[in-house]
């Protein structure tokens, strides 16, 4: 048996498209990097790309909105899911914003240490998109409370300009001078540095503080307004933006320092999806959709306007390979990059003989396919006790490991993940009902048509039930290749199998070829085998009802069946 640890492979192509997108030091767009679970996109980060980036001029801030989701993260001694973040207990939006302005600010500091970012520049871009008077003149009074009222009178009259200079000045009389020194490297740098030139510093940083100051003012301003949002389920795109407005500061002042050869600041976000779903602890904050859109839709703005720094958003959520660029615009309107893991014959070349024999990658293909993390748990399964166990039985063989490692999947990933579906589809039943729906994804003719009349839960678990084995049958029929754009109706996601599905993390809607499919051959044999397991569970009485459905009205996606290149 071969007993040889695992290594990181290089992606060359893959990597040196990155690595070109990142050597800017401004760009107009962002950068999605999207693929199903499994194919090495965190790994190609983590492993192979973030060291290089932050070497000599280049600084890349990484944030992980996954992170603080304990049970299903490997800082927290655990391994994503194989489905979807939906599966999984949600964050709050509270630490996923921390998490971001925590990244962006060290940043920052670290343009301010290198005195590409001064004062003056943070007033000009604060000031471009925020009225700073009054906020400025309460700062003020309030660090000096026993200042005269001519003083007072003095300090309305005089210009904004005037006002930062001021306000940076009382905040710094009350700042601590050592922690900003801290913060800004000026003990080690003291010696070389002159007095002018510390306080330089040294105001540039306490600038930073008063911005956040002044945001986070006029923040607390709009709190009943956002309160009242969240209560009536509103959208506000002026509140939506209060609450990025620091972030969104941050980018600007981060992309405006960017110089070439001297601070090229750079942005990825893992796990980009994760913020749609945060949840709310308070209502300090708009939700979490909002908060997403808002942030990306800035972030366009920015690149577009004024270009950006590279910003790199990674994520295993099948909404950003095509159906977020209609969204947010037009098709072109982020620089997409898709990625499939490996072709059979690559992987071949990498795993037989250092990984797997010969005869188990015949098999190993056929059964899991090339994904890299079956492959990698599938190779930490043959280096467990277990395999030695196996291999003791002489009735035994490599078969055994992979069925083995298929009931797993079967177990722990798409059976919970089928469940969740299921409660979904009840939810779609429900909303149905009360008229949430739109009348056109109920029209006549659609296997869904009926969900409104059903009033009884039980009967309601039952439809839906009813309607994924519909659905699964109907991927089977077309060998789990469905082309959405097929007849460019995309009618395929109206039906709300397709969306549960979807949202599970099940099945993924890749961008070109424009299939619908299973995230692995492993996860297909799995859905196989659950469409086989319920339908073996069924009374007779069950049975006649869905083979009704097949016949009456059945899903059939054939015609989507349409091949690459085909007119």
């Amino acid at each position: 048996m071969v007993n040889k640890s695992w290594k990181i492979i290089p992606r060359p192509l893959l990597e040196t498209i990155l690595n070109n997108h990142a050597q800017h030091h401004r760009v107009p767009q962002p950068l999605i990097l999207h693929g199903p679970r499994g194919v090495g996109k965190t790994t190609l980060f983590l492993e192979r790309l973030l060291d290089d980036w932050n070497k000599g001029p280049h600084i890349t801030g990484y944030v992980d909105f996954a992170q603080s989701i304990k049970d299903n993260h490997p800082q927290h001694n655990n391994s994503y899911p194989w489905a979807s973040w939906s599966t999984c207990d949600p964050p709050t939006l509270h630490n996923c914003k921390n998490q971001l302005e925590t990244c962006l600010e060290s940043m920052t500091q670290k343009g301010i240490q290198l005195g590409a970012i001064t004062s003056s520049q943070i007033f000009y871009t604060l000031n471009k998109w925020h009225s700073l008077d009054t906020v400025l003149r309460r700062i003020i009074l309030q660090n000096n409370s026993n200042i005269a009222l001519k003083s007072r009178n003095s300090i309305s009259k005089v210009s904004s300009s005037v006002l930062w200079d001021r306000a940076v000045f009382a905040l710094s009389a009350r700042s601590n001078a050592k922690e900003i020194d801290e913060i800004l490297g000026l003990e080690e740098k003291g010696k070389s540095l002159s007095v002018e030139e510390a306080s330089y510093f040294r105001e540039a940083a306490v600038a930073l503080r008063l911005a956040k100051e002044v945001i986070t003012m006029q923040q607390g301003w709009r709190a009943r307004a956002i309160a009242h949002l969240n209560q009536t389920g509103g959208f506000s795109r002026s509140l939506a933006n209060s609450c990025t407005d620091w972030p969104c500061l941050l980018l600007e002042l981060l992309s405006k320092a960017a110089e070439i050869d001297y601070f090229q600041p750079k942005l990825v976000i893992n796990n980009i999806e994760v913020l749609k779903k945060a949840i709310l602890v308070d209502d300090s904050m708009v939700s979490g959709p909002m908060y997403h859109d808002s942030l990306i839709w800035r972030i366009v703005a920015l690149g577009a306007n004024e270009r950006c720094l590279p910003i790199m958003l990674a994520t295993s959520d099948s909404y950003y390979s095509y159906q977020a660029y209609w969204d947010f615009g037009f098709p072109d309107i982020f620089i997409s990059r898709e990625n499939f893991g490996w072709a059979p014959q690559e992987a071949k070349m990498h795993m037989v003989t250092d990984y797997f024999s010969q005869s188990e990658w015949a098999v190993i293909v056929e059964v899991l396919g090339p994904n890299p993390r079956h492959l990698f748990e599938l190779y930490a399964l043959k280096q467990s006790s277990y395999y030695q166990k196996v291999l003791e039985d002489k009735a035994s063989t490599f078969e055994d490991i992979v069925d083995a490692y298929l009931a797993y999947l079967q177990v722990t990933v798409v059976n919970p993940a089928m469940d969740r579906a299921l409660e979904l589809l009840q939810k779609f039943a429900n909303d149905a009902k009360s008229g949430k729906i739109p009348k056109d994804r109920l029209r006549f003719g659609s296997p869904w048509k009926h969900s409104s009349k059903l009033d009884d839960p039980t009967q309601c678990q039952q439809w839906a039930k009813l309607q994924l084995l519909d659905f699964v049958q109907s991927l089977i029929n077309t060998e789990f290749g469905v082309n959405y754009l097929g007849d460019c109706s995309f009618e395929i996601f109206d039906d709300p199998c397709t969306v549960a599905l979807l949202e599970v993390g099940l099945l993924y809607a890749q961008r070109d070829p424009s299939l619908i499919r299973p995230i692995s051959i492993a996860i297909q044999r799995c859905l196989v085998r659950w469409l086989v397991q319920e339908r073996m569970k069924m009374s007779l009485q069950n049975l006649l009802q869905f083979m009704w459905q097949r016949i009456v009205r059945g899903r059939s996606y054939r015609h989507l069946m349409l091949q690459v290149g085909y007119k």
